[in-house]
């Protein structure tokens, strides 16, 4: 299937029902929004097309980081392409079907793989014209596309543009927060039609590239990519949460003055949560909720899964329960990973 050239009349014309629909969905900050389900044989034959990521979002939210992390995946990366040469680009998809896979020696025969950063700064950029390229890929029986947003809270976004003492692209004369705001009012819509939303106003580079790799990567023997979180529901839950657990009724390490100023990865603290009567139950019960819910995410094809682990200051129980979770997955030959968002540097 051939993407066309998107002529400006044909994109308004089809634009209105398209965010008709997409305002009827959700608006909230769930990460992934669902597809429809396919049957085994569906989801082989969805893994044979070639894969198209498109990464938009706010200025400073990390789409330039997201592009470099799906090249490290081996995808092939080209940011701020003129709208007007991305059909010519997409079609050359068909040219070839040899994508570079990191960790092996030659190219494999298998479909390409390639993302697109765009936004507003891109040439020819305007939501009609974006909703109409969307629209013809998601209809192109030969390409999964996928409709990335990279947001972040404007103050925080504010903050990164000061630090590095950039003007915002949308205000060069203006305050920073003036071309934030014009900016968000400005690519919201495509947030709505986003099949994957990406906060990063807490995340770091690395926990950007654990989620990008969890949903992207090329490899199709790595099975579930496990994430285990500890945080703070002080400071919210995890926007990319797929799994929350409270563990608030656990003893308090908190309170002891001697071990307040510890974490829960300290064996002090280890030993007061771990000597909870409450805990032993628990955790025996979390393990038993787990053990049938992993593979049966397998086979529904889901390659990626975090599991947030709260308390009430995330540096004592919650980040206890999180490494002891993550050391029993490992254990169970799961490949996982740890990270303790709100847990304090020193």
């Amino acid at each position: 299937m051939s993407i066309e050239p998107i002529p400006p009349a044909a994109a308004s014309a089809s634009l209105d029902p398209v965010l008709d629909q997409a305002k009827a969905a959700s608006r909230g900050d769930a990460i992934d929004r669902p597809r429809a389900e396919h049957s085994q044989s569906e989801r082989r034959h969805v893994d044979r097309r070639h894969r198209l990521v498109l990464i938009t979002g706010m200025a400073g939210a990390g789409r330039s980081t997201a592009l470099k992390c799906l090249e490290d995946c081996g995808y092939e990366a080209v940011d701020n392409l003129p709208l007007a040469l991305a059909p010519h680009l997409i079609n050359g998809l068909t040219a070839t079907n040899r994508t570079i896979v990191p960790g092996s020696d030659t190219a494999a025969d298998r479909p390409r793989a390639i993302a697109i950063g765009i936004d507003s700064r891109t040439r020819d950029f305007t939501i009609e014209s974006v909703t109409a390229l969307l629209e013809q890929l998601r209809h192109a029986v030969n390409i999964e596309a996928t409709l990335v947003f990279m947001d972040c809270e404007d103050e925080v976004l504010r903050r990164r543009f000061t630090e590095t003492r950039r003007r915002h692209p949308l205000a060069p004369e203006s305050p920073v927060l003036d071309g934030i705001q014009r900016e968000r009012h400005m690519v919201m819509p495509l947030r709505h039609l986003a099949d994957l939303v990406i906060d990063t106003s807490d995340q770091s580079s690395a926990e950007l590239k654990r989620v990008l790799q969890g949903r992207f990567a090329l490899r199709q023997d790595t099975g579930l990519v496990i994430s285990v979180m500890s945080f703070s529901f002080r400071r919210g839950l995890p926007r990319e949460a797929d799994l929350v657990f409270d563990v608030r009724f656990l003893a308090n390490p908190y309170y002891d003055p001697l071990l307040r100023p510890l974490t829960g990865e300290d064996d002090q603290v280890g030993a007061v949560v771990a000597g909870d009567p409450a805990f032993a139950t628990f955790f025996r019960a979390l393990t038993d909720l787990l053990m049938p819910l992993l593979p049966g995410y397998e086979r529904e094809g889901k390659s990626y899964l975090t599991l947030a682990i709260g308390c009430t200051g995330g540096q004592h129980r919650s980040v206890y329960v999180a490494r002891r979770l993550a050391d029993w997955l490992h254990a169970q030959g799961r490949e996982v990973s740890l990270a303790h968002r709100d847990m304090p540097r020193n």
